[in-house]
C-alpha cells in the first residue's frame, strides 16, 4: 500500500482529493473543522518536501454551480488551520486553473472550486478525470468519506497516473484501522452496532458474525430483535418485515460460537420528546403507548463488562436516542466503557455518523484509538465491499 510517505515531493505538484465537505452555518462559516484537521499531516509531508499541492474537494449536494456552496467560504478557515496561506482557483478545470497550476510554487497550496458544479463528477466522467489529472504531477486520495463512490475525482482519475499514485495518511490510516478489526484482531473482539434499523446493519453483521466474539445491540434495532423473541415492545420502533431476519442473526451467532447481547431493560417514554414521562422496564415489557428510547442501567452494567473483557472495539451507532438529554445516558455510559477499555490497551474504532457524533458530543474523541471519518465509506468497508476510490489506487 504505497502511501505520500513512499514518495517525495521536491519540486512535484500533488493534486490531493481531500474531503472538506464540512459543515456551514448561515453565514457560511465552517462549523467543524475535523476534516480539514485530518487532511493537515498529508499536506504539511508534501510542502515539507519542497512540493505544492493542489486540492480538490466535493461541498454539500450543488445542482450544478451555486455559490452558497462554493469552497471559496472554507478558503480562509483551511488557511488558518493549515497555518499556510491558500490560494483559490474558480472552477476546477479549463484554462484558468491550468494557468494556476502552473504558475504553483514549491510550498503553496491551490484549491479548485466544488467539483460537483460539473455533473461529469458524480457520473464518473472519463474525459473529466483526464482534465483534472492536469492539475498535478502525482495523484494522492486522502478522502475517506467519499471512497465508496467512483466518481471522476475518486475512482477515474487514478488511470492517468499509473506510476504515480498514492494514499494520503488519513485514508492510509482509515484503510489500516479497519483491517486491524476485521482482519489482524487482538481476541477477544466486540462489535457494538446501535442505531436504528436492522435493515441497515445487516451487511455488517453478515460480514462480521464469524470475525468477532461479541455483537452488542442497540439503539432502534433492539426492539425488532425482542418483538422476534415474543417481548411486547409497545409502541417502539420495529421493522416487522426484518423479524426472521432477526432470528436468523441470532441462529447464525451461535453456530460460530459468537455471542449476541441484547439489552435486558429499557427507559421508555410516552412520546418522543426530551420532555416526555419515562420509567425503566424490561425490553421485553414494554406497556402499550410506550416506547424504549435508551438502554437500562443493568443493560449499561452488562455491555461494560463485555467491553471491559475485549481487546478490539468497533462502534457503531448510538445505543439510544443520544440527541434527548433524558435518554443520552446508555450511549455516554458505553462511550466510558470504550475509553477505559482503550486505556486499558484495547484499540478501539468509532465509525457511522451517529457513533462519531455521541463520540465528539461528549469528548469521548480523545480516548478511543481511532475515530473514522467516513460514514458510508466506514458502513461499506465493514461490509467487506471493495470501495472503488481504493480500488482505483491499489490496481496496477
Amino acid at each position: 500500500m504505497k502511501t505520500v510517505n513512499d514518495y517525495n515531493f521536491e519540486n512535484k505538484k500533488a493534486l490531493i482529493r481531500v474531503d472538506f465537505n464540512v459543515p456551514l452555518n448561515d453565514a457560511f462559516e465552517v462549523t467543524d473543522t475535523t476534516r480539514i484537521q485530518a487532511a493537515k499531516p498529508t499536506i504539511i509531508k508534501i510542502l515539507e518536501d519542497g512540493g505544492s499541492c493542489v486540492l480538490m474537494s466535493h461541498l454539500g449536494r450543488p445542482k450544478g454551480v451555486d455559490a452558497k456552496f462554493s469552497l471559496g467560504h472554507i478558503k480562509d478557515t483551511v488557511s488558518s488551520v493549515l497555518g499556510v496561506k491558500v490560494i483559490f482557483v474558480e472552477d476546477c478545470i479549463g484554462e484558468k486553473v491550468e494557468e494556476a497550476v502552473a504558475n504553483l510554487k514549491p510550498g503553496e497550496i491551490l484549491m479548485l472550486e466544488n467539483l460537483r458544479f460539473h455533473k461529469e463528477e458524480k457520473a464518473g466522467d472519463h474525459a473529466f478525470a483526464e482534465q483534472l489529472s492536469k492539475c498535478g504531477d502525482i495523484y494522492v486520495n486522502d478522502a475517506f468519506g467519499t471512497a465508496h463512490r467512483a466518481h471522476a475525482s475518486t475512482a477515474v482519475i487514478a488511470e492517468f497516473f499509473p506510476q504515480n499514485k498514492c494514499f494520503g495518511l488519513l485514508l492510509a490510516q482509515e484503510i489500516e484501522s479497519i483491517d486491524k478489526v476485521l482482519h489482524n484482531s487482538e481476541k477477544p473482539v466486540t462489535a457494538i452496532l446501535g442505531g436504528a434499523k436492522v435493515s441497515s446493519k445487516i451487511g455488517i453483521v453478515e460480514n462480521i458474525i464469524e470475525k468477532v466474539d461479541h455483537i452488542i445491540i442497540g439503539g432502534g434495532m433492539t426492539f425488532t430483535f425482542i418483538k422476534a423473541l415474543g417481548g411486547d415492545i409497545g409502541n417502539s420502533l420495529v421493522e416487522e418485515d426484518k423479524l426472521a431476519l432477526a432470528l436468523e442473526i441470532l441462529e447464525k451467532a451461535k453456530q460460530h460460537n459468537t455471542q449476541i447481547h441484547l439489552p435486558v431493560d429499557a427507559v421508555i417514554a410516552d412520546d418522543f420528546s426530551n420532555d416526555a414521562n419515562t420509567k425503566s422496564v424490561n425490553t421485553n415489557e414494554i406497556p402499550d403507548g410506550w416506547m424504549g428510547l435508551d438502554v437500562g442501567l443493568n443493560t449499561s452494567e452488562n455491555f461494560a463488562k463485555v467491553i471491559a473483557d475485549s481487546k478490539t472495539i468497533l462502534w457503531n451507532g448510538p445505543l439510544g436516542v443520544f440527541e434527548m438529554e433524558n435518554f443520552a445516558k446508555g450511549t455516554i455510559a458505553l462511550g466510558d466503557a470504550i475509553a477505559e477499555a482503550t486505556e486499558n490497551g484495547a484499540f478501539s474504532l468509532v465509525g457511522g455518523g451517529d457513533s462519531v457524533a455521541a463520540v465528539k458530543q461528549f469528548g469521548f474523541a480523545e480516548k478511543v484509538s481511532y475515530v473514522s471519518t467516513g460514514g458510508g465509506a466506514m458502513l461499506e468497508s465493514l461490509e467487506g465491499k471493495t470501495l472503488p476510490g481504493i480500488e482505483a489506487i491499489l490496481s496496477e
